[in-house]
Parts: structure tokens; sequence; C-alpha cells
């Protein structure tokens, strides 16, 4: 039974090279790992416009989503012959979403540096892990456990509604309005100067979101978009 999966896997890998020859555009994803955050990735690529090719060693894993991606591949990318042989190094972009094998997830990122994709992201389990992948030369790691649990501990301790925290200390916040910002104008309110945040949008009730502009009335009950060091507009925020 190993033998012929293996020589399934080979066939269908050779099969794929020839389709994946020729580049055929800027938008193209690997996905390499087909796990829940491969295939949502995955799918939400195909929903954005994108070509997308998934890959995953479990032949069950790409018959389960192999319909709804432009392509879908049974193979062992540890191997870079593999990769070679997917035509991955074609690509513009590729995608290692394989968190729980920590090895494997490095192997495969170290495979791509070396086909010289010009755009890796992978997927973290840990810090450590995340160090690892930077030190390889990884362009963007991604720790998505460790992000969405600071980013509901905002939520839950606070006012916020909403809470992105960006590189260097940076952060975006979706609040209610705090009485200090209201009834004047923006420009006039001294919000900036004084607490260190930007207002870029404001939503009233029963309204879509628009720009916040120095002229902007900010009333009770808006809702607001914050910017600025991440300990700012957590301040900012708790105002009330």
């Amino acid at each position: 039974m190993a033998s012929y999966l293996h020589n399934l896997r080979r066939r269908r890998t050779k099969q794929l090279a020839a389709q994946y020859a020729s580049p055929h555009g800027d938008q193209r994803v690997a996905v390499i790992g087909l796990g829940r955050f491969g295939s949502s990735l995955a799918n939400e690529l195909m929903r954005r416009g994108w070509d997308v090719l998934g890959v995953d060693s479990d032949p069950q894993l790409v018959q389960k989503i192999s319909d709804d991606l432009t392509h879908a591949a049974v193979a062992d990318c540890t191997d870079p012959e593999a990769l070679r042989q997917l035509g991955v190094h074609e690509f513009t972009s590729a995608v290692v979403g394989i968190g729980t094998d920590v090895e494997a997830s490095i192997l495969i990122a170290s495979n791509l540096l070396e086909a010289e994709v010009p755009n890796i992201w992978a997927k973290a389990i840990s810090r450590q892990h995340g160090q690892i992948l930077e030190r390889l030369g990884v362009h963007h790691v991604v720790l998505p456990e460790h992000e969405m649990g600071e980013r509901v501990a905002h939520l839950v301790t606070g006012r916020m509604m909403d809470f992105i925290e960006f590189d260097d200390d940076y952060a975006l916040v979706k609040t209610v309005a705090p009485e200090v910002a209201t009834g004047v104008p923006l420009g006039e309110s001294g919000v900036r100067s004084r607490y260190g945040v930007t207002v870029v949008g404001i939503k009233r009730p029963g309204e879509g979101f628009t720009h916040a502009t120095a002229e902007t009335v900010i009333a009770k009950g808006d809702v607001i978009i914050v910017t600025g060091k991440t300990q700012a507009v957590e301040s900012f925020a708790e105002l009330g």
C-alpha cells in the first residue's frame, strides 16, 4: 500500500509539473500544508481571484480541497525535487501553512528560499519557531494563535470593538468615541497632541464608515477608528 501511494504521488507530481512549466501571470501562490489554516487561506485566495496551487503530503486533505483550487497536488515538499517538479520556483508567492511539524516547516521554508521564491510566508506555532524562520530569511512570519490571543485579550479586557497591532509597536483600534473627542471639530479637539493618536475613520449609528478630517465633529455614540502607538491607543480607548 505504501509503495502504491508513493508511486501515485510520483506520477501525480510529474503530471502537474508539465502544467506549471510556464508562468501565466503574477497572481499565483503555492500553499503548502492544507490543514485548517492552509485550506482556509487557499480558499480565501481563490475567492480573491488568485491562482492557487495547494500541496500536502496527505492524499485525503488534497482530495478534500482539490475541487476548490486551481490545482492541487500530493507531494512531500521537504524534498526540493518535489518543489522543482511542481514549478514552485516560478511562483511569485508561497505560503508554508505547516505548523505542528516544525522540522518539516523549516525544511520546506529552506527549500523555497533556495528556489528563490520572491515572497515567502510561513506559519509559526511559537515565537522560537518564528525566530528560526526569520533567521532563515523567510520574508513574512505569521503566528496566528498568538496574534489572535493578544487580539481577543484586548477586546475582553477593554472598551475596544476591534484591535490590530502592527510591527514597531503600532496599532489600529475600533472603539466607541470617548467623550474627550466629541462635540468639537477634530482639528480643534487636541486629540493628536494630547493623546498621541489619530482618528482616521468614523461611523455614526445606522451609517457606514467615512474618512475623518480636521473638520469632522464626533458625536456621543459614534464608532471611530484610531491609529497610533499601541500604548497610546489603548489608553485613549479606555478614557470612556
